[in-house]
Parts: structure tokens; C-alpha cells; sequence
């Protein structure tokens, strides 16, 4: 049975007292207002409203929790990385910040386990784990302020998964590098988007991303945008040698 089944069939001082223990054990230090993390893990689809009217879902704690997750990775990086300038701190925070990263986070950390919903798990995006990340941040800094809220952005995100001679490595966009370098080269580029019925009917969407009029590769994906960032995935380590020479 789902985690939040078992909380809300019981009495309301267990609920609380079951949800409380275990984001204390996320967290690592004790909540005082218990409702801001109750709030970060309810979704849309529950339908709930407050005493005023207003809707109870995680999505503005989402947005301070990732105002709060850029500021201190900004600070960490302006104090870890001297030498680097504006553009370089930028690019290395994306990449720390970026949705795919939070998603890997919110998964490790178990969140979807907690959130309250009258939609499915399995047919959440794969952003919710992303999303309900952010969303703790917020509850963090509305309960604690900023300073635990750095604190545990250090404990959950700094030290286990930053390292910064890896990250100057990763790559955020394949597509982004391939358009710079056919820029730079003068070469056309153009991506050819198609609907793709795929596998069971799901809809797809196919591309064909061609350089110089000559098709270079091809993807399929659940949106656009993945289906251009896969193409160019492809096109990228068929030049890769050039392209890593610019």
C-alpha cells in the first residue's frame, strides 16, 4: 500500500506523527511547522484549498525552493571556483541545477514516496521528482530560513554529487554544441520534425537533424525538444573529433 494510504487511514496525531519521523530522517534535524512539508509533497490533482480559498499544492514552494537551490549553488561556486568568470559559474550551476540532476536527487531521496495525490505514481512525468525537491527546499527555508536551508542543500546536493573537475566535462545540450559549431563552421543546419505513431499508438515525435542538406541522424522521442536534443546526441559524436576542436 502507498506510504501516504497507510499516514491518512490513521488517527490525525498518528499522521502527523508517522510523516514528521520521516522527513525528520530526510531532512536530519526537526521540523517546527510540519504543515509547509505537508504542503511540498500534496500535488495539483488533490484539490485542496485552504481556510482563504487558496490552493494547497507544492507549486510555489517549487518555485522558492529552486530560488533558494540556485542561491546557494551560486555562493558554493563563487567561493570554490576563483578563477572562473561570470559565464563559467554559470554554465557549472545549470549544470548543477540542471532537471535531469534534480530528478536523479528527488529519486535517490525516495519523494514521490510522500506525495499526496489522487493521480496514479506511475503516470507522473519524470520532472515530479525534480519538482517535489525544489518544493522541500521551500518548505526548509519557510520553516528553518536560509541557513538550514543551505545546510541541507550541502548535506543532500554539495558534497555527495558535486565535483567539479567531472561537471567542467559534462555536457548540458548536445543540441547547443552543435548549433555553435555549425555556426562557427558556416554550415546550414535544419530539423525536420515529424508526428511517429510509434509502439502502441503512442505518439512520438520523430527528427531529422541534417547538415549542409545531408541528413546526419535521426531520433524519436516522447517531445520534440528530447527528440532534437537525441538527434543531435547522435549527430554530435559523429563529429565529435571536429567539433571538440573549436
Amino acid at each position: 500500500m502507498h506510504f501516504l494510504k497507510k499516514i491518512f487511514s490513521k488517527s490525525r496525531s498518528q499522521e502527523d506523527g508517522i510523516f514528521f519521523n520521516a522527513i525528520q530522517s530526510i531532512l536530519g534535524f526537526e521540523p517546527v511547522n510540519i504543515d509547509y512539508y505537508k504542503k511540498a509533497f500534496t500535488h495539483r490533482s488533490s484539490n485542496r484549498i485552504d481556510i482563504q480559498g487558496n490552493p494547497i499544492n507544492y507549486e510555489r514552494l517549487e518555485f522558492l525552493g529552486d530560488a533558494m537551490l540556485s542561491s546557494v549553488i551560486a555562493a558554493y561556486l563563487f567561493n570554490e571556483a576563483p578563477l572562473g568568470d561570470e559565464g563559467y559559474l554559470t554554465k557549472m550551476r545549470s549544470k548543477i541545477v540542471s532537471r535531469e540532476h534534480l530528478n536523479e536527487l528527488g529519486k535517490d531521496l525516495n519523494l514521490i514516496e510522500f506525495v499526496e495525490s489522487k493521480v496514479p505514481v506511475h503516470h507522473f512525468g519524470e520532472n515530479i521528482h525534480g519538482n517535489i525537491f525544489e518544493s522541500l527546499i521551500g518548505a526548509i527555508y519557510l520553516d528553518k530560513g536560509y541557513n538550514y536551508c543551505e545546510k541541507f542543500i550541502q548535506k543532500s546536493v554539495v558534497i555527495p554529487y558535486v565535483d567539479i573537475t567531472r561537471l567542467e566535462g559534462k555536457v548540458i545540450s548536445y543540441k547547443s554544441l552543435v548549433i555553435e559549431w555549425c555556426q562557427k563552421e558556416k554550415k546550414q543546419f535544419h530539423f525536420d520534425i515529424f508526428d511517429d505513431n510509434g509502439i502502441d499508438g503512442q505518439r512520438l515525435f520523430g527528427v531529422k537533424l541534417s547538415i549542409d542538406d545531408k541528413v546526419i541522424a535521426k531520433a524519436r522521442a516522447t517531445s520534440k525538444k528530447k527528440a532534437e536534443e537525441k538527434a543531435s546526441q547522435r549527430a554530435y559524436f559523429a563529429f565529435q573529433e571536429k567539433i571538440e576542436r573549436k
